[in-house]
């Protein structure tokens, strides 16, 4: 018996050990999986979609493919800012559901119940899928797949979502957009023009100085945010991409 109660307290440091270090790896890989579901956990509770979709980027840079599982239903959330915030995560994790989700939204015009983006009191079932299908268009900017880029490029005039395809086209940084954008500038409205200007500064697009020095004299305003008119917003442009190595 003594031999035998030596040799348990002979053993009992090293069983501690091993138990200690056991007990000391649950808590790190639970430390680890936890950010992510706590980011899932306030995704699904935050109904405003621009502040979701300020968690969607952090659960997208989380770069935790676990969460997948649990985004899932929001898929088919019957709010279609809400469904392509989850679509967005969904993207960025490698889910082809996500980009064909988001571009399924873009081309929805069915009826569908109120949801977001609408001023308050003003809602329609046109202004919604005004609001829904303007949103995806920025998302697929924000998700920056280039595949987007041919889903874009035809709703340049589109009446709901043009408004935001030139940005978006510059967000994705795909080249082949430059020739599209450059028509644009043709277009006669200083808003379109504006538009396209910006996108190209941002593309970096050297091809665009011709034109853009022939907008110099025009001193139409846009009708959106600070209202550059077009010569202001070549005058911009020019300077910006010919500083360019």
């Amino acid at each position: 018996m003594t031999m035998l109660f030596a040799l348990l307290v002979a053993l009992q440091p090293a069983v501690q050990s091993d138990t200690t270090r056991t007990a000391r790896a649950v808590p790190v890989v639970e430390r680890q999986a936890r950010p992510s579901m706590d980011l899932v956990t306030r995704f699904k509770a935050e109904p405003v979609f621009w502040r979701q979709f300020e968690i969607a980027k952090a659960l997208a840079a989380a770069n935790d493919r676990s969460i997948i599982a649990a985004l899932e239903p929001w898929l088919t959330h019957d709010d279609r800012h809400l469904r392509g915030n989850a679509a967005f995560v969904l993207g960025r994790l490698g889910d082809p559901r996500g980009f064909d989700t988001i571009v399924a939204i873009l081309a929805d015009r069915s009826s569908r119940p109120a949801g977001q983006g609408i001023p308050a009191g003003n809602w329609t079932v046109r202004a919604q899928i005004r609001a829904d299908r303007y949103y995806a268009a920025h998302l697929l900017g924000d998700l920056k797949d280039p595949r987007g880029v041919d889903v874009l490029v035809p709703l340049l005039d589109d009446e709901d979502a043009g408004g935001i395809v030139p940005w978006s086209l510059a967000e994705i940084g795909d080249r082949r957009a430059v020739g599209p954008l450059l028509a644009r500038m043709d277009v006669d409205d200083p808003s379109a023009r504006v538009l396209a200007i910006g996108a190209l500064e941002t593309l970096k697009a050297r091809e665009a100085l011709p034109k853009l020095r022939q907008l110099l004299q025009d001193d139409r305003r846009s009708n959106f945010g600070d209202r550059a008119s077009v010569a202001e917003a070549a005058t911009r442009a020019i300077a910006v991409i010919s500083r360019l190595p």
